[in-house]
């Protein structure tokens, strides 16, 4: 426990236009050189107070008592800083001075903030959340129990306490001790950013400190398999029907462009006949709870097709046999290095591949990619056109062979 500079004073307290008669004695605590006055409900003449003592000059019966009862007085306010102590929040004189009057402190703290909100997600993972969300907000609530620790020495913080300079401190604290990338930061902050909405809507602070933080997200190259990766994968031929199938899932997302999530919970009912009379996949993104409508493709009917009478697939009511999200990144790993390919498999990269290596570099508009994908902004699939350098070469290309004046 970070140690806090406590003290207590007993004090003479004049008025201004004082002239003569007894003084009001006050008790003044002061931790970190912020003060907090309590009243004695006592006086004393100021001729018979020993100011170092701090308390009454005299050997009288009444001088005795007196003092005895500012000696209880101080060990009151010394068990009252202890409370304060062993309570674990931030040590401040105003804290124990309600400690030591037994005021109902009304005050909240950040880590019941985040555990209440936690509590309240977990309740709703499946109908508005995921659980990679909450996941998140647990690893944020983390982070946030070993910067409070560290920082301040204590295990929680008064959410009235939480300013500018703290958010500041926990942006260096997440890039400096755990050397998190600069996106991951931001978006640890902007996820407390919601927990203290939370608490401003409550009335449990006063003043939002994000006013003045400024942190801004990296564009980040977003990986995808070429052509050539492609087929490679599509063509290994796997002897373990573990690796076969989460191959088989994993190809399915790249011909369909549906996060893990979505292909996990993919049932029969959501293939249908399109307007075109070919089978789609209408289905609502877990994510964004966007209707996402897509054509399927021969190799995403293949496969289909193929699992169609799967025990595992009719048993549990679901379109593949997808694995957990671990084992399924656990097996892609095995199915890279079978392959030769040295990108990391995920189910994200198979997201990107149907958006780059699919789609667009086959001349599908970026404005259907982005109805295919579920994204609720095109700015978002925009991020996957600009990586595009080859279709920019297949684009300039065509314009070469178009006749133009020649100049000499």
């Amino acid at each position: 426990m970070m140690k806090t500079n406590f003290s207590l004073l007993f004090y003479l307290k004049k008025q201004k236009n004082y002239i003569s008669g007894n003084v009001p004695i006050y008790m003044r605590i002061t931790v970190q050189g912020k003060r907090a006055e309590i009243a004695t409900s006592r006086d004393c003449e100021p001729g018979r107070w020993n100011a170092r003592a701090g308390r009454v000059i005299g050997s009288k019966e009444d001088v005795k008592m007196l003092n005895v009862y500012l000696d209880q007085l101080q060990n009151s306010v010394y068990l009252a800083h202890q409370a304060v102590v062993n309570s674990g929040l931030f040590i401040t004189a105003e804290a124990i001075k309600n400690k030591y009057l037994g005021k109902a402190d009304n005050a909240h703290t950040l880590i019941e903030a985040i555990k209440d909100h936690n509590e309240k997600m977990k309740s709703l993972v499946g109908k508005d959340y995921v659980q990679g969300t909450l996941n998140r907000y647990k690893v944020l609530e983390k982070h946030l129990l070993t910067f409070i620790t560290s920082k301040y020495g204590v295990i929680d913080k008064d959410i009235r306490d939480i300013d500018q300079a703290f958010l500041n401190d926990f942006d260096y604290y997440l890039r400096s001790d755990k050397n998190c990338a600069n996106n991951y930061v931001v978006k640890n902050i902007k996820n407390l950013g919601k927990i203290l909405r939370l608490c401003l809507e409550k009335g449990w602070m006063e003043k939002d400190p994000f006013i003045a933080y400024k942190g801004k997200t990296k564009n980040v190259d977003r990986h995808y398999l070429n052509h050539e990766e492609l087929s490679q994968i599509v063509a290994k031929r796997f002897i373990s029907e573990r690796l076969r199938q989460v191959r088989d899932v994993f190809i399915f997302c790249c011909f369909t462009g549906l996060a893990y999530v979505d292909v996990f919970k993919l049932k029969q009912s959501h293939i249908q006949k399109g307007n075109d009379g070919e089978r789609w996949i209408f289905t609502n993104r877990q994510k964004t709870k966007t209707r996402s409508a897509i054509p399927l493709l021969p190799t995403a009917i293949n496969i289909i097709d193929q699992y169609a009478e799967n025990k595992v697939c009719i048993n549990n009511g679901n379109l593949l046999p997808v694995p957990s999200n671990q084992k399924m990144n656990e097996y892609l790993k095995e199915i890279a290095d079978l392959c030769g390919i040295e990108k990391k498999l995920t189910s994200h990269i198979a997201r990107h591949t149907f958006a780059t290596t699919v789609t667009l570099l086959n001349g599908v508009p970026i404005e259907s990619v982005s109805k295919m994908l579920g994204h609720t902004n095109i700015r978002t699939t925009q991020h996957y056109a600009k990586i595009l350098d080859i279709k920019v070469g297949v684009d300039m290309n065509k314009l070469r062979k178009k006749s133009f004046l020649n100049f000499s």
